[in-house]
């Protein structure tokens, strides 16, 4: 559910298709990534707080494979 207080909040979304388990999100971010046994992506929230923006734009900006996206205001 979104914050009414916070409407704009950046979306994560990870697609494993893509995912060629580099680990450059986990790096990153890892209050936000993390990676299964078989070194691919998995989110641990999908809403981004503030504290935690600059963070989530850098894990999808290094994503090599562009697994890694984000929704919402920039």
């Amino acid at each position: 559910m979104v914050n009414p207080a916070e409407p704009h909040r950046l979306r994560l979304h990870a697609d494993t298709e893509v995912c060629a388990g580099a680990g450059q999100c986990v790096r990153a971010a890892p209050d936000l990534f993390d990676q299964d046994d078989d070194g691919l992506v998995v989110l641990l929230r999908t809403e981004v707080p503030a504290e935690a923006r600059e963070r989530a734009l850098a894990a999808a900006d290094w994503c090599p494979s562009g697994a890694v996206a984000l929704r919402g205001p920039r």
